[in-house]
């Protein structure tokens, strides 16, 4: 298959603030200033506090193509790596050699004439293993097949349950495939993995980290549940799996997560609607007081689109925190938001369409996407982790 030229640089930061001005100097308050970005007042939820984020400029991004809209429209394929029909231009429906597929290579084509987003953490369901996307990148539009990278996010499994990848539950749903709650889920999209698994994927790059994570959070999760509900029946029972997807997908674990994210999205969904006019963007997110991650979109209308599996994923990471210690400030977010310099910066690059840098600081690591594409020349999504 055709693949695209990529440089990639390794190098100290002399000043960081180059590669992400907007956020320079951010201050406290609740109006954006120089910096461009301000942190507004929390919504609580449990152990989960999210920061809403205003910025003082947007783009338009209505040219962008999400993996959801993709799925269901059909325009976008992912298959195992073996594709056999891959070499040429679109429609393809590609035949796919299950004999040679591997766990960290998967093959996408997008057929949609917009190009294509994905983002890190985004999980896609079916072939012979579950997956999570390695990292944010654009497809362009009427692709040819591109090398899709991946970490494996269900250890053990290595039979097809299906020839294509879909978003989760869909997948489960059409191959009769239960997720725990008796035949599987309409999904409304993909799923993001939380925080702390998207973390092992998009810093650590390491197939062995993301599997201990999963198999720490599916532990963790199965004890909440067995707990909270020691003689609950088989339909709403966490299944013998080694999925994370499923276990995700489970109606017990579902409640669970539903308690913590549905009053922030609900509430989120109207503060968004309200500030609609002040270009909210983004959130800062706190679990125990603690600021752990930040998720920022080059617009509104990006936010809204990836909000609902966003604040399900922040509500995972809390569903087993069972103490609260303290509440993150608004002053405390402002500054995670503000601080992006870093000792060392790398950056990988696919000229005319976009740009992905990896700053490392003292204490967190910044991931920032930059579209190349004509008309465009701004951040798409930044993502900021603690470590």
């Amino acid at each position: 298959m055709r693949q695209r030229r990529m440089a990639v640089l390794t190098l100290p930061i002399a000043a960081a603030a180059l590669i992400f001005p907007a956020l320079r100097n951010v201050g406290a308050g609740e109006e954006t200033n120089s910096s461009g970005y301000a942190v507004l007042e929390p919504i609580r939820s449990g152990s989960l506090t999210v920061f809403p984020v205003v910025a003082s400029k947007t783009y338009v991004t209505s040219q962008f193509l999400t993996l959801d809209e993709g799925f269901r429209s059909g325009e976008v394929v992912v298959t195992e790596y073996g594709s056999a029909s891959g070499l040429v231009r679109r429609p393809i429906t590609p035949v796919v050699n299950q004999e040679h597929a591997e766990v960290n290579r998967l093959v996408l084509i997008n057929n949609s004439k917009r190009p294509l987003l994905l983002l890190a953490g985004e999980i896609v369901t079916g072939g012979k293993q579950d997956r999570v996307i390695g990292k944010d990148r654009i497809v362009p539009a009427e692709s040819d097949p591109i090398d899709l990278s991946v970490f494996c996010v269900e250890p053990g499994r290595w039979v097809a349950s299906s020839n294509h990848f879909g978003a989760s539950g869909t997948t489960y749903a059409a191959n009769g495939v239960g997720g725990g709650n008796g035949g599987g889920v309409a999904a409304a999209g993909t799923m993001m993995a939380q925080p702390s698994v998207r973390s092992k994927v998009m810093a650590e790059k390491d197939q062995g980290q993301v599997w201990a994570e999963v198999r720490k959070q599916q532990s963790a999760m199965s004890s909440e549940v067995t707990e909270a509900a020691p003689t609950e029946t088989a339909a709403t029972a966490l299944p013998p799996t080694t999925s994370y997807a499923r276990v995700m997908e489970n109606q017990s674990v579902k409640e669970k997560v539903d308690e913590v994210a549905k009053p922030i999205e609900e509430s989120y969904q109207t503060l968004i609607a309200r500030l609609r006019d002040r270009k909210a963007v983004g959130v800062v997110v706190a679990v125990n007081g603690r600021i752990i991650w930040s998720d920022i979109f080059a617009s509104t209308e990006l936010l809204e689109k990836y909000w609902p599996k966003l604040v399900r994923s922040y509500a995972s990471e809390v569903v087993v925190q069972r103490v609260k210690s303290g509440d993150a400030t608004v002053a405390q977010a402002q500054a995670f938001l503000a601080d992006m310099q870093g000792r060392k910066e790398s950056i990988e690059n696919e000229p005319g369409l976009y740009r992905q840098s990896e700053v490392s600081g003292d204490g967190f690591k910044v991931f920032a996407l930059t579209s190349l594409l004509p008309k465009t020349g701004f951040e798409v999504h930044i993502a900021k982790m603690a470590d």
